[in-house]
Protein backbone atom coordinates (compact mmCIF):
# COMPACT_ATOMS: atom_id res chain seq x y z
CA UNK A 1 0.00 0.00 0.00
CA UNK A 2 1.38 3.54 -0.94
CA UNK A 3 0.94 7.03 -2.23
CA UNK A 4 -1.77 9.41 -0.69
CA UNK A 5 -5.05 8.73 0.94
CA UNK A 6 -8.06 7.30 -0.14
CA UNK A 7 -9.32 10.11 -0.62
CA UNK A 8 -6.47 11.99 -2.83
CA UNK A 9 -6.89 9.28 -5.08
CA UNK A 10 -10.60 9.58 -5.14
CA UNK A 11 -10.65 13.79 -5.43
CA UNK A 12 -8.32 12.90 -8.70
CA UNK A 13 -11.28 10.80 -10.44
CA UNK A 14 -13.89 13.02 -9.84
CA UNK A 15 -16.20 11.06 -12.01
CA UNK A 16 -16.38 8.53 -9.46
CA UNK A 17 -19.76 8.45 -7.85
CA UNK A 18 -20.62 7.46 -4.50
CA UNK A 19 -21.32 3.81 -4.95
CA UNK A 20 -18.02 3.79 -7.01
CA UNK A 21 -15.90 5.49 -4.16
CA UNK A 22 -17.50 2.48 -1.31
CA UNK A 23 -16.57 0.35 -3.77
CA UNK A 24 -12.88 1.85 -4.08
CA UNK A 25 -12.62 2.06 0.23
CA UNK A 26 -13.80 -1.47 0.70
CA UNK A 27 -11.18 -2.57 -1.81
CA UNK A 28 -8.77 -0.31 -0.09
CA UNK A 29 -9.82 -1.73 3.61
CA UNK A 30 -9.28 -4.94 2.97
CA UNK A 31 -5.44 -4.79 1.17
CA UNK A 32 -2.67 -5.30 3.77
CA UNK A 33 -0.07 -2.84 5.45
CA UNK A 34 2.98 -2.92 5.01
CA UNK A 35 4.58 0.26 7.63
CA UNK A 36 3.40 2.58 10.03
CA UNK A 37 2.25 4.85 7.10
CA UNK A 38 0.12 2.61 5.74
CA UNK A 39 -1.38 1.62 9.27
CA UNK A 40 -2.25 5.23 9.49
CA UNK A 41 -3.90 5.81 5.97
CA UNK A 42 -6.16 2.84 6.70
CA UNK A 43 -7.74 4.01 9.60
CA UNK A 44 -8.15 6.72 7.58
CA UNK A 45 -9.79 4.87 5.17
CA UNK A 46 -11.97 2.92 7.33
CA UNK A 47 -13.50 6.06 8.83
CA UNK A 48 -14.01 7.51 5.38
CA UNK A 49 -15.75 4.12 4.16
CA UNK A 50 -17.97 4.08 7.75
CA UNK A 51 -19.09 7.71 7.24
CA UNK A 52 -19.97 7.27 3.72
CA UNK A 53 -21.97 3.56 4.42
CA UNK A 54 -23.52 5.35 7.50
CA UNK A 55 -24.84 8.07 5.72
CA UNK A 56 -26.14 6.30 3.04
CA UNK A 57 -28.04 4.03 5.75
CA UNK A 58 -25.89 0.82 4.67
CA UNK A 59 -26.31 -0.63 7.99
CA UNK A 60 -25.63 -4.76 7.19
CA UNK A 61 -22.68 -3.11 5.27
CA UNK A 62 -20.96 -1.28 7.93
CA UNK A 63 -21.80 -4.33 10.31
CA UNK A 64 -20.00 -6.11 7.55
CA UNK A 65 -17.01 -3.61 7.73
CA UNK A 66 -16.49 -3.75 10.96
CA UNK A 67 -16.19 -7.07 11.58
CA UNK A 68 -14.01 -7.43 8.76
CA UNK A 69 -11.44 -4.99 10.25
CA UNK A 70 -10.94 -7.28 13.32
CA UNK A 71 -7.65 -8.65 12.31
CA UNK A 72 -6.36 -4.82 11.28
CA UNK A 73 -7.71 -4.17 15.00
CA UNK A 74 -5.61 -6.48 17.02
CA UNK A 75 -2.48 -5.19 15.32
CA UNK A 76 -3.18 -1.47 16.41
CA UNK A 77 -2.37 -0.51 20.61
CA UNK A 78 -5.70 -0.51 22.90
CA UNK A 79 -6.01 2.70 22.77
CA UNK A 80 -6.30 3.60 18.65
CA UNK A 81 -8.21 0.22 18.09
CA UNK A 82 -10.87 1.16 21.37
CA UNK A 83 -11.30 4.03 19.44
CA UNK A 84 -11.70 3.50 16.15
CA UNK A 85 -14.47 0.11 17.40
CA UNK A 86 -16.26 3.22 19.61
CA UNK A 87 -15.99 5.62 16.28
CA UNK A 88 -17.86 2.67 13.78
CA UNK A 89 -20.13 2.01 16.34
CA UNK A 90 -21.47 4.79 17.11
CA UNK A 91 -21.44 5.61 13.09
CA UNK A 92 -24.34 2.29 13.27
CA UNK A 93 -25.87 3.59 16.48
CA UNK A 94 -26.57 7.22 14.58
CA UNK A 95 -28.35 6.26 11.45
CA UNK A 96 -32.33 6.65 11.73
CA UNK A 97 -35.27 4.16 10.41
CA UNK A 98 -33.08 1.18 10.69
CA UNK A 99 -33.93 -2.35 12.59
CA UNK A 100 -32.98 -2.21 16.04
CA UNK A 101 -32.05 -5.79 16.59
CA UNK A 102 -29.61 -5.14 13.64
CA UNK A 103 -28.03 -2.64 16.02
CA UNK A 104 -28.56 -4.59 19.12
CA UNK A 105 -26.79 -7.37 17.46
CA UNK A 106 -23.75 -5.42 16.04
CA UNK A 107 -23.56 -3.90 19.97
CA UNK A 108 -23.31 -7.51 21.18
CA UNK A 109 -21.04 -8.89 18.83
CA UNK A 110 -18.33 -6.01 19.49
CA UNK A 111 -18.89 -6.70 23.09
CA UNK A 112 -17.99 -10.19 22.81
CA UNK A 113 -14.68 -9.67 20.45
CA UNK A 114 -13.60 -7.35 23.32
CA UNK A 115 -14.10 -9.99 25.83
CA UNK A 116 -12.12 -12.40 23.71
CA UNK A 117 -9.42 -9.53 23.25
CA UNK A 118 -9.66 -9.32 26.97
CA UNK A 119 -9.98 -5.32 26.09
CA UNK A 120 -12.07 -4.57 29.29
CA UNK A 121 -12.38 -0.87 29.33
CA UNK A 122 -13.74 -1.32 25.35
CA UNK A 123 -16.11 -4.33 26.70
CA UNK A 124 -17.39 -1.58 29.40
CA UNK A 125 -17.97 1.70 26.55
CA UNK A 126 -19.40 -0.36 24.25
CA UNK A 127 -21.97 -1.78 26.67
CA UNK A 128 -22.60 1.55 27.93
CA UNK A 129 -23.73 2.39 24.21
CA UNK A 130 -25.60 -1.16 24.54
CA UNK A 131 -27.33 0.61 27.94
CA UNK A 132 -28.26 3.71 26.07
CA UNK A 133 -29.23 2.16 22.61
CA UNK A 134 -31.75 0.21 24.54
CA UNK A 135 -33.45 3.11 26.05
CA UNK A 136 -33.43 3.96 22.75
CA UNK A 137 -35.50 1.50 21.43
CA UNK A 138 -37.61 2.02 24.35
CA UNK A 139 -36.27 -1.38 25.89
CA UNK A 140 -36.44 -0.19 29.09
CA UNK A 141 -35.96 -2.84 31.80
CA UNK A 142 -33.02 -4.47 29.57
CA UNK A 143 -31.44 -0.99 29.78
CA UNK A 144 -32.15 -0.67 33.45
CA UNK A 145 -30.65 -4.07 34.11
CA UNK A 146 -27.37 -3.58 32.34
CA UNK A 147 -27.03 -0.78 33.94
CA UNK A 148 -27.39 -1.89 37.52
CA UNK A 149 -24.83 -4.65 36.03
CA UNK A 150 -22.22 -2.35 34.83
CA UNK A 151 -22.53 0.85 37.51
CA UNK A 152 -21.21 -1.92 39.84
CA UNK A 153 -18.05 -3.33 37.72
CA UNK A 154 -17.61 0.43 36.73
CA UNK A 155 -16.97 1.52 40.49
CA UNK A 156 -14.96 -1.00 41.29
CA UNK A 157 -12.51 0.81 38.78
CA UNK A 158 -13.60 4.12 39.66
CA UNK A 159 -14.36 5.10 35.65
CA UNK A 160 -15.93 8.32 36.61
CA UNK A 161 -16.78 8.96 32.90
CA UNK A 162 -18.82 6.10 32.28
CA UNK A 163 -20.52 5.67 35.48
CA UNK A 164 -21.87 9.38 35.24
CA UNK A 165 -23.21 8.17 31.25
CA UNK A 166 -24.37 4.63 33.10
CA UNK A 167 -26.14 6.01 35.62
CA UNK A 168 -27.97 9.16 33.49
CA UNK A 169 -29.44 5.78 31.04
CA UNK A 170 -30.19 4.22 33.99
CA UNK A 171 -32.15 6.93 35.38
CA UNK A 172 -34.28 7.46 32.42
CA UNK A 173 -34.76 3.92 31.89
CA UNK A 174 -36.26 4.31 35.34
CA UNK A 175 -38.15 6.88 34.61
CA UNK A 176 -40.13 5.08 31.60
CA UNK A 177 -40.88 2.51 33.74
CA UNK A 178 -42.28 4.38 36.59
CA UNK A 179 -39.85 3.90 39.28
CA UNK A 180 -39.31 7.52 40.21
CA UNK A 181 -37.69 6.83 43.48
CA UNK A 182 -34.90 4.96 41.63
CA UNK A 183 -34.72 7.78 39.01
CA UNK A 184 -34.14 9.88 41.33
CA UNK A 185 -31.31 7.73 43.23
CA UNK A 186 -29.05 7.16 39.75
CA UNK A 187 -29.51 10.70 38.70
CA UNK A 188 -28.54 12.17 42.25
CA UNK A 189 -25.54 9.19 42.09
CA UNK A 190 -24.59 10.42 38.15
CA UNK A 191 -24.41 14.15 39.42
CA UNK A 192 -22.64 13.70 42.79
CA UNK A 193 -20.09 11.81 40.77
CA UNK A 194 -20.17 14.36 37.75
CA UNK A 195 -19.47 16.93 40.46
CA UNK A 196 -15.28 15.46 41.11
CA UNK A 197 -14.55 15.37 37.32
CA UNK A 198 -14.41 17.74 34.35
CA UNK A 199 -17.92 17.68 32.51
CA UNK A 200 -18.21 18.06 28.79
CA UNK A 201 -21.13 20.62 27.87
CA UNK A 202 -23.32 18.10 26.41
CA UNK A 203 -23.02 15.80 29.17
CA UNK A 204 -23.68 18.04 31.47
CA UNK A 205 -26.61 19.30 29.59
CA UNK A 206 -28.24 16.17 29.53
CA UNK A 207 -27.74 15.91 33.24
CA UNK A 208 -30.09 18.78 33.72
CA UNK A 209 -32.70 17.93 31.07
CA UNK A 210 -33.05 14.73 33.07
CA UNK A 211 -32.68 16.87 36.57
CA UNK A 212 -35.89 18.49 34.73
CA UNK A 213 -37.49 16.19 33.80
CA UNK A 214 -37.74 14.40 37.36
CA UNK A 215 -38.97 17.26 39.14
CA UNK A 216 -41.54 17.61 36.98
CA UNK A 217 -42.52 13.96 37.18
CA UNK A 218 -42.26 13.41 40.53
CA UNK A 219 -42.63 16.69 42.83
CA UNK A 220 -44.33 18.87 40.23
CA UNK A 221 -42.30 21.60 41.01
CA UNK A 222 -42.23 23.35 37.54
CA UNK A 223 -40.14 26.13 38.49
CA UNK A 224 -37.35 24.55 39.45
CA UNK A 225 -37.95 21.88 36.45
CA UNK A 226 -37.98 25.14 34.48
CA UNK A 227 -34.53 26.03 36.04
CA UNK A 228 -32.68 22.85 34.68
CA UNK A 229 -34.26 22.84 31.34
CA UNK A 230 -33.08 26.47 30.97
CA UNK A 231 -29.62 25.45 32.25
CA UNK A 232 -29.77 21.95 29.09
CA UNK A 233 -30.91 24.73 26.56
CA UNK A 234 -27.90 27.05 27.28
CA UNK A 235 -25.41 23.94 26.88
CA UNK A 236 -26.84 22.00 24.00
CA UNK A 237 -26.83 25.37 22.06
CA UNK A 238 -23.38 26.09 22.86
CA UNK A 239 -22.59 22.48 21.39
CA UNK A 240 -24.86 23.16 18.55
CA UNK A 241 -26.92 20.23 19.31
CA UNK A 242 -29.86 22.21 17.34
CA UNK A 243 -32.23 18.33 18.09
CA UNK A 244 -31.62 18.68 21.78
CA UNK A 245 -31.41 22.38 22.63
CA UNK A 246 -35.13 22.21 20.97
CA UNK A 247 -36.33 19.51 23.57
CA UNK A 248 -35.47 21.71 25.91
CA UNK A 249 -37.22 24.91 24.86
CA UNK A 250 -39.94 22.65 24.20
CA UNK A 251 -40.06 21.62 28.01
CA UNK A 252 -39.45 24.82 29.46
CA UNK A 253 -42.81 25.92 27.33
CA UNK A 254 -44.26 23.06 28.78
CA UNK A 255 -43.09 24.16 32.81
CA UNK A 256 -44.73 27.89 31.72
CA UNK A 257 -48.21 26.74 30.50
CA UNK A 258 -48.31 23.89 33.24
CA UNK A 259 -47.31 27.05 35.92
CA UNK A 260 -50.11 29.20 34.55
CA UNK A 261 -48.22 31.14 32.36
CA UNK A 262 -48.92 30.81 29.01
CA UNK A 263 -48.63 34.48 28.23
CA UNK A 264 -44.83 34.12 28.76
CA UNK A 265 -44.30 31.00 25.96
CA UNK A 266 -44.08 34.03 23.01
CA UNK A 267 -41.96 36.28 25.27
CA UNK A 268 -39.38 33.09 25.28
CA UNK A 269 -39.99 32.57 21.81
CA UNK A 270 -38.99 35.84 20.59
CA UNK A 271 -35.87 35.73 23.33
CA UNK A 272 -32.33 36.34 21.14
CA UNK A 273 -31.00 32.45 22.18
CA UNK A 274 -34.39 31.38 21.08
CA UNK A 275 -35.29 32.99 17.94
CA UNK A 276 -32.80 30.79 15.82
CA UNK A 277 -34.83 27.69 16.37
CA UNK A 278 -38.24 26.22 14.89
CA UNK A 279 -40.16 23.26 14.20
CA UNK A 280 -43.52 21.45 15.04
CA UNK A 281 -42.30 21.08 18.54
CA UNK A 282 -42.14 24.36 18.78
CA UNK A 283 -45.30 25.36 17.07
CA UNK A 284 -47.39 22.67 19.00
CA UNK A 285 -46.72 24.17 22.42
CA UNK A 286 -47.48 27.89 20.98
CA UNK A 287 -50.77 26.04 20.26
CA UNK A 288 -51.54 24.60 23.58
CA UNK A 289 -50.42 27.62 24.90
CA UNK A 290 -52.98 29.88 22.59
CA UNK A 291 -55.36 27.59 24.04
CA UNK A 292 -54.63 28.14 28.01
CA UNK A 293 -54.67 31.74 26.98
CA UNK A 294 -58.21 31.73 25.91
CA UNK A 295 -59.42 29.50 28.07
CA UNK A 296 -60.60 26.99 25.75
CA UNK A 297 -60.85 23.02 25.99
CA UNK A 298 -61.98 22.66 22.28
CA UNK A 299 -58.69 24.39 21.24
CA UNK A 300 -56.32 22.35 23.44
CA UNK A 301 -57.85 19.29 22.20
CA UNK A 302 -57.31 20.57 18.58
CA UNK A 303 -54.08 21.24 19.44
CA UNK A 304 -53.22 17.62 20.85
CA UNK A 305 -54.63 16.33 17.51
CA UNK A 306 -53.02 18.66 15.00
CA UNK A 307 -49.59 17.80 16.82
CA UNK A 308 -50.13 14.43 17.87
CA UNK A 309 -46.81 12.94 17.22
CA UNK A 310 -45.03 16.48 18.75
CA UNK A 311 -47.36 16.10 22.24
CA UNK A 312 -49.02 12.92 22.41
CA UNK A 313 -45.80 10.58 21.40
CA UNK A 314 -44.21 12.92 23.74
CA UNK A 315 -43.39 10.56 26.75
CA UNK A 316 -42.73 13.60 29.09
CA UNK A 317 -45.71 15.71 27.62
CA UNK A 318 -47.69 12.58 27.59
CA UNK A 319 -47.27 12.08 31.38
CA UNK A 320 -48.63 15.60 31.92
CA UNK A 321 -51.60 15.19 29.34
CA UNK A 322 -54.10 14.10 31.90
CA UNK A 323 -53.39 17.53 34.09
CA UNK A 324 -53.31 19.57 31.68
CA UNK A 325 -56.52 18.61 30.57
CA UNK A 326 -58.31 18.86 33.50
CA UNK A 327 -56.62 22.04 34.31
CA UNK A 328 -57.69 23.68 30.71
CA UNK A 329 -61.71 21.79 31.57
CA UNK A 330 -61.46 24.21 34.85
CA UNK A 331 -60.56 27.07 33.11
CA UNK A 332 -63.06 26.74 29.98
CA UNK A 333 -65.74 25.90 32.68
CA UNK A 334 -65.03 28.98 34.79
CA UNK A 335 -64.77 31.42 31.62
CA UNK A 336 -68.09 30.31 30.48
CA UNK A 337 -69.73 30.68 34.09
CA UNK A 338 -67.93 34.29 34.86
CA UNK A 339 -70.92 36.31 32.97
CA UNK A 340 -73.70 34.82 35.45
CA UNK A 341 -75.17 34.63 38.79
CA UNK A 342 -77.30 31.48 37.49
CA UNK A 343 -77.01 29.68 34.86
CA UNK A 344 -78.48 26.27 33.56
CA UNK A 345 -75.87 23.04 33.56
CA UNK A 346 -77.38 21.73 29.94
CA UNK A 347 -76.47 25.32 28.86
CA UNK A 348 -72.99 24.76 30.32
CA UNK A 349 -72.93 21.39 29.26
CA UNK A 350 -73.81 22.30 25.29
CA UNK A 351 -71.23 24.91 25.34
CA UNK A 352 -68.50 23.03 26.33
CA UNK A 353 -69.10 20.22 24.49
CA UNK A 354 -69.76 17.37 27.44
CA UNK A 355 -72.84 15.69 28.93
CA UNK A 356 -74.17 17.32 31.80
CA UNK A 357 -73.39 14.58 34.46
CA UNK A 358 -69.36 15.12 33.75
CA UNK A 359 -70.45 18.60 34.04
CA UNK A 360 -72.04 18.47 37.24
CA UNK A 361 -69.55 16.20 38.56
CA UNK A 362 -66.97 18.33 37.74
CA UNK A 363 -68.58 21.56 38.92
CA UNK A 364 -69.23 19.58 42.27
CA UNK A 365 -65.25 18.95 42.77
CA UNK A 366 -64.41 22.99 41.52
CA UNK A 367 -66.73 24.33 44.25
CA UNK A 368 -65.86 21.72 46.78
CA UNK A 369 -61.72 22.82 46.36
CA UNK A 370 -63.12 26.76 46.21
CA UNK A 371 -61.88 26.73 42.49
CA UNK A 372 -64.83 29.39 42.94
CA UNK A 373 -67.95 30.19 45.07
CA UNK A 374 -70.91 28.87 44.46
CA UNK A 375 -73.95 26.02 44.83
CA UNK A 376 -75.48 23.79 42.45
CA UNK A 377 -79.65 22.75 42.53
CA UNK A 378 -79.59 19.85 41.54
CA UNK A 379 -83.48 19.25 41.16
CA UNK A 380 -83.50 22.74 38.80
CA UNK A 381 -80.25 21.86 36.98
CA UNK A 382 -79.34 25.38 38.01
CA UNK A 383 -75.54 26.47 39.55
CA UNK A 384 -75.64 29.65 41.36
CA UNK A 385 -72.53 31.67 41.17
CA UNK A 386 -71.68 33.91 44.34
CA UNK A 387 -69.23 36.84 43.69
CA UNK A 388 -66.83 36.49 45.97
CA UNK A 389 -66.23 39.41 48.49
CA UNK A 390 -62.75 41.36 48.69
CA UNK A 391 -60.82 40.15 51.59
CA UNK A 392 -61.47 42.88 54.77
CA UNK A 393 -57.89 44.53 55.61
CA UNK A 394 -59.36 45.00 59.16
CA UNK A 395 -60.09 41.43 59.16
CA UNK A 396 -56.50 40.33 58.43
CA UNK A 397 -54.75 42.82 60.90
CA UNK A 398 -57.13 41.38 63.81
CA UNK A 399 -55.91 37.73 62.63
CA UNK A 400 -52.35 38.87 63.03
CA UNK A 401 -52.99 40.85 66.41
CA UNK A 402 -54.43 37.97 67.58
CA UNK A 403 -51.68 35.85 66.57
CA UNK A 404 -48.95 38.05 67.81
CA UNK A 405 -50.94 38.05 71.37
CA UNK A 406 -51.30 34.21 71.49
CA UNK A 407 -47.49 34.16 71.11
CA UNK A 408 -46.40 36.73 73.83
CA UNK A 409 -49.50 34.36 75.77
CA UNK A 410 -46.84 31.51 75.15
CA UNK A 411 -43.67 33.07 75.87
CA UNK A 412 -45.02 34.02 79.22
CA UNK A 413 -46.31 30.88 80.23
CA UNK A 414 -43.04 28.95 79.69
CA UNK A 415 -41.42 31.92 81.45
CA UNK A 416 -43.44 31.63 84.51
CA UNK A 417 -43.33 27.33 84.18
CA UNK A 418 -39.04 28.23 85.19
CA UNK A 419 -40.05 30.96 87.88
CA UNK A 420 -41.81 27.60 89.60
Amino acid sequence: MSGGTAMDTMSSAPHMNEDNAIRYLTSFVKSPVNDEADIKKKEESIMELGNMLAKNKRTQELRKMIENTRPFLVSLGKAKAAKLVRNLVDLCLMIDNQDGDIKVDLCKECIQWATEQNRTFLRQTLQARLVRLYNDLRRFTQAQQLANQLVRELKKVDDKDVIVEVQLEESKACYHLGNLSKARAALTSARTTANSIYMPPRMQAALDMQSGILHAASERDFKTAYSYFYEAFEGYDTVNDKQDAIRALKYMLLSKIMLDSPEEVSIILSAKLALKYSGLDLDAMRAVAEAAKKRSLADFNAAFGSFRDELQCDAVVKKHFNSLSDSMLEKDLCRIIEPYSYVQLEHIASKIGLTRDKVEKKLSQMILDRKFSGSLHQGEGMLIVYDLAPMDKTYEAAVEAIHAMSEVVDALYQRVKKLR
